[in-house]
C-alpha cells in the first residue's frame, strides 16, 4: 500500500524519516511517496487534506483536526527550542517603548501565518499585527536590508542570526515555558482520518521505530540529511537534530499531550483559533 507523506527538508525531519522511507526498518507492506516542503506549504496542504500523512505546525492543526488525527510519534516538542524574535535595530527595551506608542508601524517577518511560531507571537505580543509572510530562510536577509523591523525565526536560523549582527529580543520558547511549565509544542505528525484504523496505528508504530532506529544509528542517514540541509554545516545540522528530536518524538506521552492541550486552550481563550470539537489524538 502506498501512502503520501509530507515533511520538511530540515535535519530533524529527515533524521526522523530516513529509516522509514529507505526501508531500514520493516515497513510492513507500506511504501511512501514523499513531498519535501517548507512548513507553511505543508500547513496549507494539510488544511486542504492533500496528504495521507504530514508534518504540520500545531497552529495549523487547529484548522485541520477535522481531517487529521495527531500521531504519538514524530512530534517536535521540547524545552529551549522555541522560535526567536530578533531585530537589527531594536532590543527588548526599545521595542517595549515602541509598543506603547506605535505598534502598528512595526513590520514583522513571520515564517507563515499558520506556523506555531506565529501562534506563540500572537499569545506573547497580540499588538504586533503588521506581519509579512516569507520563507523562514529569508527573514534574516530581510532584516539586514531593512525590509522589516522584527523577524520571527525558526529552525537552523537560531544558530546563525548572531553571526549576521542581529539581536535576540525574546525567546518565545522561554516565554512559553515560564508561562505554562510545559514543553513547547512546535510541530506534529498527523494522519488522515479516512484511512483504516489499522493503517493509522501501523504508521504510528513505524514512525516510532524509525525514530528509534535513528537514535540507535545516528550517522546512518547522514548523506540523506546533508542532501536536504541546504549546505548547512554538519555541526549545526546535528545541533538542530538534538534540539528538535527527543523523547517526545518517540512518544508524546502524558506530558506531551498536556503541552498540546495547554497550547490550544490558551489560544482559544485569546481567540487566536476557533474551538475544536474533534478528539485531537489517534
Amino acid at each position: 500500500m502506498k501512502l503520501t507523506l509530507g515533511f520538511s527538508p530540515c535535519p530533524n525531519d529527515t533524521f526522523i524519516f530516513d529509516a522509514l522511507i529507505h526501508h531500514k526498518i520493516d515497513t510492513e507492506g507500506l511504501t511512501f511517496e514523499v513531498s519535501y516542503d517548507d512548513v507553511e506549504t505543508l500547513n496549507q496542504k494539510a488544511m486542504k487534506g492533500q496528504l495521507d500523512i504530514t508534518k504540520l505546525s500545531f497552529h495549523a492543526f487547529a484548522y485541520a483536526a477535522r481531517q487529521y488525527a495527531l500521531l504519538d510519534a514524530g512530534s517536535a516538542l521540547g524545552f529551549g527550542v522555541g522560535p526567536l524574535l530578533i531585530s537589527r535595530k531594536f532590543d527588548q527595551q526599545t521595542l517595549a517603548e515602541r509598543l506603547k506608542t506605535d505598534p502598528g508601524s512595526l513590520r514583522i517577518g513571520i515564517p507563515g501565518k499558520y506556523t506555531t511560531a506565529n501562534f506563540l507571537l500572537g499569545i506573547a505580543y497580540p499588538e504586533l499585527q503588521n506581519k509579512q509572510e516569507m520563507v523562514f530562510s529569508e527573514i534574516e536577509t530581510a532584516l539586514l536590508e531593512d525590509e522589516i523591523d522584527l523577524g520571527l525565526i525558526i529552525h537552523e536560523n537560531r544558530f546563525t542570526y548572531q553571526n549576521k549582527g542581529l539581536t535576540k529580543i525574546v525567546d518565545l520558547g522561554d516565554y512559553w515555558e515560564k508561562l505554562t511549565g510545559c514543553a513547547i509544542p512546535l510541530g506534529g505528525i498527523v494522519i488522515n482520518r479516512t484511512l483504516d484504523r489499522e493503517v493509522q496505528l501501523k504508521v504510528n508504530r513505524l514512525i516510532r521505530q524509525s525514530v528509534e532506529y535513528a537514535f540507535a544509528h545516528p550517522k546512518s542517514g547522514i548523506d540523506f540529511i546533508r542532501e536536504h540541509a541546504q549546505a548547512m554545516d554538519e555541526a549545526v545540522m546535528y545541533k538542530h537534530i538534538e534540539l528538535y528530536v527527543n523523547k517526545y518524538s518517540i512518544n508524546l506521552g502524558e506530558e506531551g499531550r498536556k503541552a498540546v492541550d495547554t497550547l490550544f486552550k490558551l489560544a482559544q481563550e485569546r481567540n487566536i483559533i476557533p474551538a475544536i470539537q474533534e478528539n485531537l489524538y489517534l
